[in-house]
C-alpha cells in the first residue's frame, strides 16, 4: 500500500492583539476610572465650595451695606435726641403759639443742617402744626405729606422713618428720606423735629459694590425701591416682581436673618437665571439686595468642568504618565485653594492664592484673589464708615457744649479749655486710651447742665445770693439727666455730675469725699478750676497762670487731689500751656460802663478768700 499524503485539519485563524494595545487598555482601565471617579468627587466638592464661596460674597455685601445703613440710622438718631433735648432746654419746654419763631430754635436747626453733608433739611413743628425749618431744599408735596404722617406718629409717641422719595430734577435729583422724632417735655407733647437725608452716600456704597455682574440695589418693607446704583431702577419702583423681593415682603418682620436664594428674572420672552441675597435693615424696616445671573456666578464651577474634562482626555490620548502630571495639575492647585477657601471662612482676607498658570485654573486663582480682596477692602470700608460716624458723634458733643457756652461769652470756649487742660493732665498721668477717650467727651460736656441754668442767675454780674447758688449746683445733676438717656455717654456721666465733689466731702451734688471720687471727676476738677482762674469773668479779674497754680496747689489734698494738681503743674513747667492776657471787662450795670485795667499780681495770701469762694464764683 502506497503511502500518500495525509495531512490533519487546520487550526482556525484568530485575529491577533497586539500587546501593546492590552497593556495600554489595562493601564487606561486602571488609571483612567480611578481618576474618572476621583476628578468627579473633587469637582463636586469644590464645586459646591466654590457656590459658597460666592454666597459668602454677596451675604458679605449685603450685610456691610446693612450694617452702615444701621450705623447712619443710630447716629442720625443719636442727632435728633440732641436736637430735641437742646430745644427743650432752649426753649423752656414752650414752643407753642409765637415762641416756636425763637431766633435760638432757628438757630439750632441750622447748626444740626450744617452738621453734616448728609442732612438736606429739618424742621420743628409744634403741637399746633406750625413750626421753622433750615435746609438746601423746599419741601414738595410729597414730602409735604410725608411730614404729616411724622407728626401723626410723634402725636402717637412714635418715632418715624419715612419712604424714600426723589425730590427736584434732572442732573440735580437727589433720593430723600424722612425720619423724625417726637418732642416731649415732662411728659407732655411739644411737637416733632424731623430731619431729611440725602441718600447720596448709600448710591455711592451701592456703586462701589456693583461691577462683575452684580447689581445691588436697597428696598423698603413694601417692596419699593429706595435706591439702585444704576439707573435700571428708579426710587419708588415696585420690585416685588423679583422673587427675592417678594419672599423679603411676605417674610414681614420675622426677616432678622439674610437669605440667599436662586431665581429667575424674566426679560420679555426670556428669563436669566440669578443669585441673589438679601440682608434686612431692621432698624428701618429696609433691605439690602444683591443679584447676580448665575452663568457669572458660578463662572468658575462651569470653567472648572471644562478644565477637568480636557484634562481627562488628555489623559487618555498621553497615556498613564500624562494623566498622573495631569491630575497633579489639577489637584494640587485645588488643594491650594481649598486652603485659602479655608482661611477665607476664618476671617483672613489677606490670604492670596500664588499660581502660576496661564490655565483656567490660574484664572480661577485670580478670580480667588479678586474677591479676596474685595472682601478686605469691605472690611476696610467697614473701619472707615465707624471712623467718620464717630468724628459724626464728636462734632455733636462739641454743638452741644458750644451752645452752652454761647449762652453767656464771658465763658465763650470754656469747655475747649477745659478738654485740653484735661487731656494734658491724663497723659501726664499716663491713662489709657480708651480712658482718654472718655475723659475727652466728659470734659467737653462737664457743664451742660448749665443750658437750664436761668440766664439771671448764670449771667450774674457778681457773687451768687445762697439761693442762686443753690440752683446753680443743680448744672451737675441737669447735666448728667441730660445725658443718661444717651447709653453711649453712660461712662462720661461721673466726670459730668460729680466734678464739683471735693476730697474734703465739701463738694456737691452728694458730698463725696476721698475714694469716693472717681478719677474722671478729679482730673476735670483741677482743668476747670485751673481755667476759672485764669480767665476774666464780670465777678472777677483773670489770675495769671503762676498764681492759678499757686491756689490750686494750695488746694491739693483738700478740695483737689494731689496727682492731677502735680500733673498739671509739670505740664505748666515745661511751657506747653500758654495763655494769652487779655484786659477784664465788667458787664455794662447802672452808672459803671468803663473797662477795667488788666488783671493784678494776686498773692496766694490774698487770693485765699477767693479760694474759700470758688464755688460761687461758678468754676
Amino acid at each position: 500500500m502506497s503511502q500518500g499524503s495525509h495531512s490533519s485539519p487546520a487550526a482556525p485563524n484568530r485575529a491577533r492583539v497586539p500587546i501593546l494595545y492590552v497593556i495600554l487598555g489595562v493601564l487606561l482601565v486602571i488609571s483612567i476610572v480611578p481618576m474618572y471617579f476621583y476628578s468627579a468627587q473633587v469637582e463636586s466638592i469644590n464645586r459646591d465650595r466654590l457656590k459658597t464661596n460666592e454666597m459668602l460674597l454677596q451675604n458679605t455685601v449685603t450685610r456691610s451695606l446693612a450694617d452702615d445703613l444701621s450705623q447712619h440710622e443710630r447716629s442720625l438718631r443719636m442727632m435728633l435726641a440732641n436736637l430735641s433735648s437742646a430745644i427743650q432746654v432752649a426753649s423752656g419746654g414752650d414752643i407753642g403759639g409765637m415762641n416756636i419763631e425763637a431766633p435760638e430754635l432757628r438757630a439750632l436747626l441750622e447748626k444740626f443742617v450744617s452738621s453734616s453733608d448728609e442732612l438736606a433739611y429739618a424742621t420743628l413743628l409744634n403741637s399746633e402744626a406750625k413750626g421753622v425749618s433750615a435746609g438746601r431744599i423746599a419741601p414738595d408735596a410729597f414730602l409735604q405729606r410725608e411730614l404729616q404722617h411724622a407728626y401723626d406718629a410723634a402725636r402717637d409717641g412714635r418715632a418715624y422713618n419715612g419712604q424714600a422719595l426723589q425730590v427736584e430734577d434732572g442732573k440735580v435729583a437727589r433720593t430723600v428720606v424722612l425720619v423724625s422724632s417726637p418732642v416731649s417735655y415732662g411728659g407732655r407733647f411739644l411737637g416733632v423735629v424731623g430731619a431729611v437725608v440725602d441718600l447720596q452716600f448709600l448710591i455711592r456704597r451701592l456703586q462701589e459694590v456693583s461691577g462683575g455682574g452684580l447689581i445691588p440695589y436697597v428696598v423698603d418693607a413694601q417692596g419699593r425701591l429706595v435706591a439702585a446704583a444704576t439707573p435700571q431702577y428708579v426710587t419708588g419702583q415696585d420690585m416685588k416682581s423679583l422673587e427675592i423681593v417678594r419672599n423679603f415682603v411676605d417674610q414681614g418682620n420675622k426677616g432678622q436673618l439674610a437669605a440667599t436664594k436662586e431665581f429667575d428674572v424674566h426679560e420679555g420672552k426670556s428669563s436669566v437665571e440669578m443669585l441673589g441675597t438679601y440682608s434686612p435693615v431692621t432698624a428701618l424696616d429696609w433691605a439690602v439686595v444683591v443679584q447676580k445671573p448665575q452663568f457669572e456666578a458660578y463662572r468658575g464651577v462651569y470653567e472648572m468642568q471644562r478644565t477637568g474634562r480636557l484634562l481627562a482626555l488628555l489623559a487618555v490620548l498621553l497615556s498613564i504618565g500624562v494623566s498622573i502630571f495631569a491630575a497633579r495639575r489639577i489637584t494640587n492647585p485645588l488643594q491650594i485653594l481649598t486652603e485659602s477657601g479655608r482661611a477665607l471662612a476664618r476671617g483672613d482676607f489677606s490670604q492670596r492664592v500664588h499660581l502660576r498658570s496661564r490655565t483656567e485654573i490660574g484664572e480661577l486663582a485670580e478670580t480667588f484673589n479678586t474677591m479676596s480682596e474685595e472682601l478686605e477692602q469691605f472690611v476696610e470700608d467697614l473701619k472707615q464708615a465707624a471712623e467718620e460716624n464717630r468724628a459724626l458723634f464728636l462734632g455733636s458733643i462739641q454743638m452741644l457744649a458750644g451752645a452752652v457756652d454761647e449762652k453767656d461769652p464771658y465763658t465763650r470756649g470754656h469747655s475747649d479749655r477745659v478738654t485740653r487742660y484735661s487731656l494734658m493732665i491724663g497723659k501726664e498721668l499716663k491713662l489709657d486710651a480708651a480712658f482718654m477717650e472718655t475723659l475727652q467727651i466728659s470734659a467737653q460736656l462737664h457743664d451742660v447742665g448749665k443750658i437750664g441754668i436761668e440766664d439771671h442767675i448764670l449771667k450774674k454780674p457778681g457773687a451768687l445770693t445762697a439761693e442762686e447758688f443753690e440752683v446753680m449746683k443743680t448744672h451737675t445733676t441737669k447735666g448728667a439727666n441730660i445725658l443718661r438717656p444717651v447709653t453711649q455717654l453712660a461712662e462720661m456721666l461721673p466726670g459730668i455730675e460729680l466734678h464739683h465733689e471735693a476730697l474734703d466731702g465739701r463738694g456737691y451734688p452728694y458730698g463725696l469725699e476721698g475714694d469716693q471720687i472717681p478719677l474722671l471727676a478729679l482730673v476735670i476738677a483741677v482743668a476747670d478750676t485751673f481755667d476759672a482762674l485764669t480767665t476774666n469773668r464780670p465777678y472777677q479779674h483773670a489770675h495769671t497762670p503762676e498764681e492759678a497754680l499757686k491756689i490750686i496747689q494750695n488746694l491739693a489734698g483738700k478740695r483737689l487731689h494731689p496727682e492731677p494738681v502735680a500733673a498739671l503743674m509739670a505740664v505748666y513747667g515745661r511751657g506747653e500751656i500758654r495763655i494769652q492776657r487779655v484786659v477784664a471787662i465788667k458787664r455794662p450795670v447802672p452808672h459803671e460802663t468803663a473797662a477795667l485795667p488788666e488783671a493784678p499780681q494776686v498773692s496766694l495770701s490774698t487770693a485765699a478768700p477767693e479760694v474759700a469762694n470758688l464755688e460761687k464764683t461758678r468754676v
